[in-house]
């Protein structure tokens, strides 16, 4: 594959990047779009499946340029969307620092952050849009942070030397968030977009060849119906929950983008995983879910555990300067506190595992690293801390019940975001026709790992800027703009379609095991984490594969159901949403054995340097991975994208 020509590997995969150098493939690429006129969007039904940022921004945009939109979500409202919980930042390459930044240096960042496993163009016209995405925001009254003197104010960001990412205290995805959602509530009070909360989406209706509607459960009566349209975006964010414990909503799941892979759009790069530095230690089993702290705080937070481990049952106020190790300014000293997750992560674990943790005792390892602000504090002033972080030590406070402005912060690596999800091409479509991914759901834009302040800023950027462009191209390249073919709900595809869905949910009901869904959850989380979490070896990711498929037949035997179809019953949501994390998990298993390299969050142990970094083997996975589904019961298909690099050259990762 080079830039003029891009070749796929096979006739199933393209990747349809533009021809051209690559600061002008996208806006060659937008010039060269076929439109759609504005009388003829009118006649146009377009579904768009999530509300958080990528789903809320194309919905509302679609809606503005006169689409019928119809906006899906299991939430009470688009408010709930898990983008609330981003709390850091966004990056945007304005260069307001005059530190040094540019489109160029932001799009190498991130091609480097994600260890050269991102395809280049998608990477480059992220960071080109992000100056727009601010603009976009401020118009819509998002309150950033401002300097003295008016201007936006910006801070760092793991992965970065520059002062890039714009912010609202810590809480900027909320903020964000309400900015789109005003927007998509106006479109809903013109009548331009209908919005389904509480409404889950089962499958995805393919109608010859394309992406034709979806399949939904309406979570309060428990009704299932079809919808039909011209084309479906999905924008359902990622798949962590398959660890069980992570920093994600305990809603979030795979189910959206784990159906359509089985009707024909390929899964990406499942292994690849992002670990998130700084969340609240786990303490004990009943724990469902993690809390995520900022890494905004890694600004003002320095990162150290005791040299000696006598030390660490001690308060640490107690110990000496002298007898403190700053682990990432030991390792990393170029970067610092502000080294990617996922090398800060694996740091804070080399030193949990070598007895040098803190905090409490769990399952006899102390699984904490300090985040200290102390010297921020003295050279800034508390108030200044609060100003920047209050909302954070809050909430610190209210779960641990210490005081993070009088004692170091305990933090721990936890499982976050994920990089890998639905294969898209560069106009964010799958290999189903007519099914667009966005945002978190699809694989285009992080690689290996995804550097802090990214996420935000690529659901915006597909929502905002990039499907509007896309889907009208491919609307007028498939359909007659004066009459476009409609399809009934009570066609054959979604007939079949809607008698499938219904038939899992009755098996389901009908097993009346004696184990709970949850149960069933957490062993498969707890197996997951454990052989293919932080660190992986083709031993563990093996004995994995075996032990899967043996608590999935468990669950399919003796999983306890309760209650019926025809009501609200979070139970059966519940086991809807684990029988697909049991199935992806073994593709997330078999992903991470095929890739035998370290590169990101991907860390296979026996691919480690002589100072335990990530070893890549460029030679031969210098590809991204697209799965395909070949049935139940067999193995699936393997295809590969090569990623070829025209603007940067591939080189050892390194922050030191």
């Amino acid at each position: 594959m080079n830039a003029e020509a891009p070749k796929p590997v096979n006739s199933k995969l393209n990747s349809a990047v533009p021809s051209g150098p690559m600061a002008q493939k996208w806006d060659k690429h937008k010039f060269e779009m076929k439109l759609v006129n504005p009388a003829n969007k009118r006649k146009f039904e377009v579904i768009v499946v999530g509300s958080g940022l990528a789903g809320a921004a194309a919905a509302a945009t679609l809606g503005e340029q006169g689409y019928n939109v119809k906006c899906f979500c299991f939430q009470d409202s688009p408010r709930r969307a898990h983008s609330i919980a981003a709390q850091g930042g966004i990056n945007a390459a304005k260069n307001y620092k005059n530190d040094g930044d540019s489109v160029h240096r932001l799009f190498y960042d991130t091609i480097k952050g994600g260890d050269f496993r991102a395809r280049e163009a998608n990477v480059h016209r992220l960071a080109q849009v992000s100056v727009n995405i601010i603009d976009q925001c401020v118009a819509q009254g998002v309150p950033f942070a401002r300097e003295y003197g008016g201007l936006l104010d910006t801070r760092s960001f793991g992965g970065s030397q520059l002062q890039r990412t714009f912010y609202a205290r810590g809480q900027t995805g909320q903020q964000l968030l309400l900015g789109a959602y005003q927007s998509l509530s106006r479109q809903i009070g013109l009548g331009n977009v209908k919005m389904f909360p509480r409404t889950e989406m089962l499958d995805v209706v393919v109608a010859n060849g394309k992406a034709r509607g979806i399949i939904v459960r309406d979570l309060v009566s428990g009704e299932i119906s079809a919808h039909t349209a011209h084309v479906v975006v999905l924008a359902t964010g990622g798949y962590g929950n398959v660890f069980f414990l992570s920093t994600n909503a305990k809603g979030c799941n795979v189910t959206a983008t784990w159906r359509a892979y089985k009707k024909g759009a390929f899964f990406a790069n499942p292994c690849y995983t992002q670990i998130h530095p700084t969340c609240i230690p786990v303490s004990g089993d009943h724990q469902s879910k993690l809390t995520l702290m900022s890494e905004s705080l890694r600004n003002d937070g320095r990162v150290w555990v005791p040299k000696n481990a006598a030390d660490c049952g001690k308060a640490p106020a107690s110990i000496p300067e002298a007898d403190r190790d700053y682990v990432l300014e030991r390792k990393y000293p170029s970067f610092g506190n502000l080294a990617p997750r996922d090398v800060s992560s694996r740091a804070a674990k080399e030193v949990c595992d070598e007895g040098r943790g803190v905090g409490p005792i769990v399952d006899g390892k102390r699984l904490g690293v300090y985040l200290d602000f102390a010297d921020a504090i003295k050279r800034l002033g508390e108030n200044k801390i609060r100003e920047r972080y209050a909302n954070l030590f809050d909430m610190y406070e209210r779960i641990t019940g210490e005081n993070a402005y009088q004692q170091p912060m305990r933090i721990y690596p936890a499982v976050h975001y994920t990089m890998g999800g639905t294969w898209v091409d560069y106009n964010l479509m799958s290999t189903l026709p007519g099914l667009f991914v966005a945002g978190e759901a699809n694989f285009s834009d992080h690689g290996a790992n995804r550097l802090g302040a990214s996420a935000l800023m690529q659901g915006l950027a597909d929502g905002y800027f990039i499907l509007p462009y896309t889907l009208g191209n491919y609307l007028a390249s498939n359909y007659a703009a004066a009459n476009p073919e409609k399809l009934s709900a009570d066609s054959a595809p979604f007939r079949d379609a809607l008698s499938a869905v219904k038939e899992q949910t009755n098996r389901l009901l009908k097993i009346n095991g004696k184990r709970s869904v949850l149960s069933f959850h957490r062993q498969l989380g707890k197996m997951v984490w454990d052989k293919c979490g932080m660190a992986r070896t083709e031993k563990g990711l093996k004995e994995l594969l075996r032990e899967i498929p043996t608590l999935r037949e468990e669950f399919w035997q003796n999983v306890k159901v309760t209650g019926t179809g025809e009501e609200f019953n979070q139970d059966l949501e519940y086991a809807g949403r684990v029988a697909d994390f049991f199935e992806f998990a073994e593709l997330l298993a078999t992903d991470a054995l095929h890739r035998d390299e370290s590169c990101g969050g991907h860390f296979r142990v026996e691919h480690q340097d002589d100072e335990g970094e990530a070893k890549r083997n460029d030679d031969d996975f210098c590809y991204a991975a697209a799965w395909e589904y070949a049935g139940d019961g067999k193995a699936p298909i393997l295809n590969k994208e090569p990623l070829e690099f025209e603007e940067v050259h591939l080189a050892k990762r390194s922050y030191k």
